[in-house]
């Protein structure tokens, strides 16, 4: 008996159910296709369609004995997934609420390039994928029939707008849990820009989560934890909002973008332009490039002379950018002395800079 339950349990793993009392709405039919970023979730989900009960297609002739054996079967199944507790069920999406943590800058159509395909397939072709939800952590909201979302946003979103049900696996998920679930999603669709990603490391910290566990949710090693977290420290979030996910710029340019907010007057230049009509108008690619060349102007100014003194207030060289220029009072064998020093010097200057790099 044990082994024919483990039969079962790897035939209907993640299999559904016919949608229980959740909602009375029928699920739309599922065609073939979906919006190219579903996919590849697509060949992992469950199909939505499927009663799970193979045996209800064994021919209306056979015997007792076949009758009762498939009276069996369908219970045994029926055990196992109320044990795993996977359960695809139609949904009301005005009762589903975001993960506690937002993954994303914006929900501004306008901003995201791929919701009205993913609105359009939804309504010509049905909902192939299921959303991942569980029952809300508020237990007086969970008694009024209120889920909260691990992954899928963007599914329930557009199901809401088209007045429509929504098809969703319900699982018993803690808070990391869910962000597990909802990072790795992310991280398996490589839907998410570089900046969502950053911005929603950052909210998990400050969420309280362990940075071990963002990082696994992530899929990120240390040093990129670091260098997320470094832009997100530097950019400020309404600027980044009203960016919005930019998914053509990538690391090295937001890394750029962050180190030009070195002062009150970045900000203030950064806040009039995301305000203006030209900028507004602009798709998020194309706001990012707008902010990027401003702030870039700003920084290509020339340098300002400095002026090195010794101690006792004789000027010693000038610096103008990257240029050194010792002053005619250096002292004698300084150029010489100080060109034997620059290997330590750059040496100290690299273990200094990594000290100011956060811990793991």
């Amino acid at each position: 008996m044990t082994k024919r339950k483990d039969r079962l349990k790897a035939l209907f793993a993640g299999e559904p159910e016919t949608a229980p009392a959740e909602s009375t709405a029928a699920p739309a039919p599922v065609q073939p296709q979906e919006a190219r970023h579903e996919k590849k979730a697509a060949l992992a989900a469950p199909s939505p369609t499927s009663n799970g009960d193979p045996v209800s297609e064994r021919p209306r002739s056979a015997s007792g004995a076949v009758k009762a054996m498939g009276l069996s079967l369908g219970q045994m199944a029926q055990e196992l997934k109320e044990q795993t507790g996977e359960r695809v069920v139609t949904l009301d999406p005005s009762h589903i609420e975001p993960s506690p943590v937002a993954d994303r800058l914006t929900v501004d159509a306008h901003l995201d390039a791929g919701f009205a395909e993913l609105k359009a397939s939804l309504e010509s072709r049905g909902q192939q994928v299921p959303v991942l939800v569980r029952r809300h952590a508020d237990a007086a909201k969970s008694a009024d029939g209120w889920y909260q979302a691990a992954y899928g946003h963007r599914r329930i979103r557009a199901a809401k707008e088209l007045g429509i049900n929504v098809l969703a696996i319900v699982r018993e998920l803690d808070d990391d849990a869910l962000i597990l679930a909802q990072g790795k999603e992310n991280a398996e669709r490589r839907d998410l820009s570089f900046i969502e990603r950053a911005f929603f490391a950052r909210s998990l910290i400050d969420h309280g989560f362990e940075r071990s566990l963002v990082q696994d949710a992530l899929g990120v090693h240390k040093t990129e934890m670091t260098r997320l977290l470094q832009v997100a420290d530097k950019v400020p979030y309404p600027i980044a909002k009203a960016i919005g996910p930019a998914p053509k710029a990538g690391r090295p340019r937001w890394h750029q973008l962050a180190e030009m907010f070195d002062g009150e007057a970045a900000e203030v230049i950064a806040r009039d332009e995301i305000t203006s009509e030209v900028f507004l108008a602009c798709d998020s690619d194309h706001r990012f490039q707008r902010l990027f060349s401003r702030l870039g102007k700003r920084k290509s100014k020339p340098a300002q002379k400095q002026t090195i003194k010794s101690r006792s207030g004789k000027p010693l060289a000038d610096i103008k950018g990257s240029t050194i220029q010792l002053a005619k009072t250096a002292p004698d064998g300084f150029t010489h002395y100080l060109a034997k020093q620059l290997p330590d010097l750059l040496a100290a200057f690299e273990a200094d800079k990594n000290k100011e790099l956060p811990d793991g």
